[in-house]
Parts: structure tokens; sequence; C-alpha cells
């Protein structure tokens, strides 16, 4: 028995040629389909690999594959659509664009599209990339994770996964941590008595700031020459109980000031209880009459 007579073959009355030809058509379809997303994950895959800008290759790649996998995704379907008798306008109209536009508005809400639209403007603006330290209204800081086509991960420094609406980010004032140079001045603030010594507070605070070893030195050759301290004192405000002093101090990323400053804060305050420098703390007199 040759292809032609074993397509011939009836069973319960019925041709077997019709199914066997869908069927071999769908395999096709899906061999093609998944050929052509592993493809362009590898297209993309090696051309992150031969960049030498990681952060920003990583970015717009992620980004850019789902759309391109999405759209392969769509076109298979509606092939396999157009298969089906009675489907044939529906897989046409998907393959002509029409189609695609209906699916968007029936299955996308409009907040959805604000978010997708969203995501293209973070993606080719770069306000940040994947593996940026960020801040979000002054609330949410952490590492970006992930940018997806309806939302940003961020990682933040409690290891949680924070997901936020590309929307959203797109109305937030973000400060990056990592887009310019790394290092970071850290303030660091302590409150003295007004009956304080202000030259000695200001001394002793240096000294503390300038043998924690994080600390770098920003100043310029010209700060040098012209002998401007490394670490910078100053009163900054005299409050209604105490003076506050501020120091000026450098460190190689955020992370590193953000530990300085608390190691500073704990033994700038065991330094100023040792040298008799009181901080002043709220307290109440109560009178009691008889």
């Amino acid at each position: 028995m040759n292809i032609q007579e074993f397509l011939n073959l009836t069973v319960f009355g019925v041709s077997i040629k019709g199914p066997i030809e869908f069927l071999f058509k769908v395999l096709i379809i899906y061999v093609i389909t998944q050929s052509a997303v592993s493809l362009v994950r590898f297209l993309f895959r090696r051309s992150h690999n031969k960049n030498g800008n990681a952060f920003l290759e990583k970015t717009t790649a992620s980004f850019l594959q789902r759309i391109s996998v999405y759209s392969i995704y769509i076109i298979g379907g509606a092939i396999f659509l157009s298969l089906i008798p009675g489907m044939e306008k529906v897989g046409n109209s998907i393959l002509a664009g029409a189609g695609i536009m209906a699916m968007a508005v029936g299955f996308a809400s409009q907040e959805a599209l604000s978010n997708f639209i969203s995501g293209l403007f973070i993606v080719f603006s770069k306000p940040f990339r994947i593996g940026d330290v960020i801040k979000l209204d002054d609330i949410v800081t952490g590492t970006v994770s992930e940018i997806t086509l309806r939302h940003t991960i961020i990682r933040s420094l409690e290891n949680r996964l924070i997901i936020i609406p590309n929307s959203k980010i797109n109305s937030s004032t973000i400060i990056n941590s990592t887009l310019s140079q790394q290092d970071i001045c850290s303030f660091i603030e302590v409150g003295v008595s007004y009956d304080t010594d202000l030259d000695k507070a200001i001394s002793l605070m240096r000294e503390e700031v300038m043998q924690h070893p994080l600390l770098i030195d920003h100043r310029t050759a010209e700060d040098k020459d012209n002998n401007v301290p490394q670490v910078m004192v100053r009163v900054i405000s005299l409050g209604d109980s105490s003076i506050t002093l501020r120091a000026w101090a450098w460190a190689d990323s955020s992370k590193d000031a953000f530990s300085m400053k608390c190691d500073l804060l704990k033994s700038i305050k065991e330094r100023y209880d040792k040298e008799g420098i009181e901080i002043p703390y709220p307290y109440s007199n109560v009178i009691i009459r008889k």
C-alpha cells in the first residue's frame, strides 16, 4: 500500500485524508513557530554577549525579545485558525493586522495599554536600566531586577521583590544612584547642646569620620592645593533644643555610604559621651501645685 492508497482509506465512512493533512499542517506550523522563537532568543542572547555595555543591552534586549516572541506566537495562532473551517476570515484578519488590534482592545484595559506604552518609554528613554539602584518618590529603594511589558520589578534592600506598574513609575520622581558616577556623599548629622564648644565638637566629628575605612577622598587637585579639608563639617541649623552639625562624607557606592553612616552615628555618639559633649533630647518638667 502506497501513501496515496493509505490516504484514500475511510474509517466509518469518513476519509482519513482530511484529518491527516490537517494534523500535518498543524505540526508544520508548530515546528516553524517554535523554531522562530528559539532563533529570536538565540539572536538576542548572542547580541547581548557581544555588546560591551551589558546593562543597556540587557534591558533593551529583554524588553524587545518579549515583544518579538509574543508576535511570533500571535502569527502562528492566526495561521492555525485559518486552517479551521469557518475560521479562515478570523485568521486572515489577524494576519492582516486588524485582528491584532481587535484582540488588544478586547482583552487589554486602558490601564494595561498605558503600562505597555510606559514600558516603551522606560526602555528607550532609559531613566534607569536593569541592575541600577534607584529610589522612587523617596518611598521605594532597591535594584532594578526586570522590566516587563506591564511592570517593573525592583529588589529592595530587604531582598523583597516590589512589582510596580510602568505607568506609575513614569509619573514618579526617580533618583538613580548608578546612572552617573558611583561615588556618593553621605550627610552625617548630629545635634549638640547650646553650651557646647563647637570647634571641639566639629574637630571630634571630623576625626571620627576620617578614621572610617569606607571614606574616600573626593577632593580635586585644586582643593588639595588650597588645603580644603577632606571631610567638611559645618553648623547647618540652630534648632529649638540643639545645634545641628553636618559632616560631608564620601563613599564609593550607596551601599558603602549607608554602612558608613550607621557606623559613624554610633562612633560619634560614643566619642561625644567620652568627651562630655551633650547630645540633647526633648524632655519635660512637670510642676505639681498643692
